[in-house]
C-alpha cells in the first residue's frame, strides 16, 4: 500500500487534520516525510490512529496514551489499564444506579415522586455521592478527557 498524505488520513481515520498535526507533536504518530507541503503517513497510522481512539474512549488522556506507545507499545503499564478498568466499573454502576432510578421513576405509582420512598433513597444516594465525588477532585462528574 503506498503512503498516505495526511488529507488521506483524515478522511479514512475520521480525524481531522489538526488533530492528527496535533498527535504528530505529542509523539503518538509520526509523519514518514512531505509530498509538496503536505504530511505523508505510513498506511500503519490508520492502525495506530484506532489505538489512540480506543484509549480515549476509555478515557485515558492523550499524555497516557503517549506514554503507552513510548516503548512501542511493548512495555504498557498493565497496572494503569487495571486501574482504567475499575474507574469505568465506578461509572458503569453510578450510570446503571441512574438509569434504574429513572425507569423507577417514570413507572412509580405514587402521586408524587418524593412521596415515593425507593424514589426518595435514589435522589439522596446519588447527592451523597456527587458531594463524595466534588470532594475527591472538584468540577469532576464523569472522567474528565485531558491531554
Amino acid at each position: 500500500m503506498r503512503d498516505l498524505d495526511i488529507a488521506e488520513v483524515a478522511k479514512r481515520s475520521g480525524v481531522p487534520a489538526s488533530a492528527l498535526r496535533h498527535y504528530e507533536e505529542k509523539g503518538l504518530i509520526a509523519s514518514i516525510g512531505r509530498r509538496g507541503l503536505r504530511r505523508l503517513f505510513d498506511p500503519g497510522v490508520l492502525e495506530r490512529l484506532a489505538l489512540i481512539a480506543t484509549g480515549r474512549a476509555a478515557g485515558f488522556s492523550l499524555d497516557e496514551i503517549a506514554q503507552m506507545f513510548g516503548s512501542g507499545g511493548a512495555g504498557i503499564d498493565r497496572a494503569m489499564l487495571a486501574s482504567k478498568a475499575d474507574e469505568l466499573d465506578a461509572v458503569i454502576r453510578r450510570l446503571s444506579a441512574m438509569r434504574d432510578g429513572l425507569r423507577h421513576a417514570a413507572a412509580c405509582p405514587a402521586p408524587s415522586h418524593m412521596e415515593c420512598p425507593k424514589f426518595r433513597r435514589l435522589v439522596k444516594a446519588a447527592a451523597t455521592d456527587m458531594a463524595r465525588r466534588r470532594r475527591s477532585a472538584p468540577g469532576v462528574g464523569f472522567p474528565r478527557r485531558r491531554g
